[in-house]
């Protein structure tokens, strides 16, 4: 399933760079780090303006000496996302560049790398795990019906119920030593007003 969205989106992707002709140079297939094998399609975009001519290559990703070998390369724009078929099979595996150079009619140059391209001809595809039959039936060995003791469950004494605890506070007893409380708040506050109010006289 995953893979026949990446296959839809790559389709997609070609089907904008041949609208948008305007559209940077670019190369849709293969992508960074791909795992590649035997014939590689190479698809991209080198439609753009002022276009003169355009190279594909490769190099090895070890090489330090700038050395670029030639896939192909396209005197006029093309217009649809298939650039090349890369030939993967005389190649070493490794890791390999890939670079897509359009040059332009002022002297400059466009390119796009794609880096980490892994190349394993040598290396044998893996193979599918094969699943059992579906009329395989499993056989298990018949069950030993071996009896265990029951468990003996401790026993415990009766607890005894607790004495009354005399200092225990309950709902009304709390909300009647607030009321209290509050009575006496407000008649201490009126006691001093008033006397306050009697001196200042």
């Amino acid at each position: 399933m995953l893979d026949l969205t990446v296959a839809m989106m790559k389709i997609l992707l070609a089907l904008a760079l041949i609208i948008f002709q305007d559209a940077p140079v670019a190369i849709i297939t293969p992508q960074f780090g791909e795992t590649l094998r035997g014939q590689v399609n190479v698809t991209g975009n080198i439609n753009v303006t002022n276009f003169v001519s355009a190279e594909l290559a490769f190099t090895y990703t070890s090489d330090l000496t700038g050395t670029w070998f030639t896939i192909q390369t396209f005197p006029a724009p093309v217009l649809d996302s298939a650039l090349a078929t890369w030939d993967t099979t005389m190649l070493t595996d490794g890791d390999y560049t890939l670079r897509l150079r359009v040059n332009l009619q002022d002297g400059s140059f466009q390119e796009v790398l794609v880096t980490d391209l892994k190349l394993r001809n040598d290396i044998p595809l893996p193979t599918e795990t094969s699943t059992p039959a579906p009329d395989a039936v499993p056989t298990f060995p018949p069950p030993t019906s071996t009896l265990a003791p029951a468990p003996v469950l401790p026993t415990y004494p009766t607890p005894t119920p607790l004495p009354t605890n005399s200092a225990s506070l309950t709902t009304p007893s709390i909300y009647s030593n607030f009321r209290d409380g509050a009575l006496l708040t407000l008649v201490l506050f009126f006691v001093v007003g008033l006397s306050l109010r009697l001196r200042s006289k």
